[in-house]
């Protein structure tokens, strides 16, 4: 299944890109544009889909689910690493508006960004706080 999602994201992608070049300013080009919008944001969205979910478990697939104890997950680095990316790129994202936009687009920029930063926190938290 995780396949066939990245080889339809992958095809609505070029459906996208194909589309791009009939954009105009005619009613087939709105349709066009409307076509490259919808078929890029799908298709982007089943090729993460594809690279990222991972396969069912056979106990997954059972009808009467397990329980199972709820622990505390082992620390790992990729969680620390991955925090401190995203903090990272986040920091010159908004340094990068700052210079280019000034101090109003900065502002913006992080208003967009705090969903982001605040993941990235709580990553590293969670890697600080897990059990060693």
């Amino acid at each position: 299944m995780r396949w066939l999602a990245t080889l339809a994201g992958v095809a609505l992608i070029v459906l996208a890109i194909g589309a791009v070049t009939r954009v105009a300013d005619t009613r087939e080009g709105l349709i066009a544009e409307a076509v490259t919008l919808l078929g890029a944001l799908a298709g982007v969205s089943l090729f993460i889909y594809g690279l990222t979910a991972r396969p069912r478990s056979p106990s997954a697939l059972s009808p009467r689910p397990t329980p199972q104890l709820a622990g505390p997950r082992p620390r790992s680095a990729r969680d620390l690493a991955l925090g401190a990316a995203g903090i990272l790129l986040a920091l010159m994202l908004l340094v990068g508006l700052g210079v280019s936009g000034g101090l109003i687009w900065a502002a913006f920029g992080l208003a967009l960004l705090t969903p982001m930063v605040v993941g990235c926190v709580y990553l590293c938290l969670r890697y600080l706080r897990a059990s060693p």
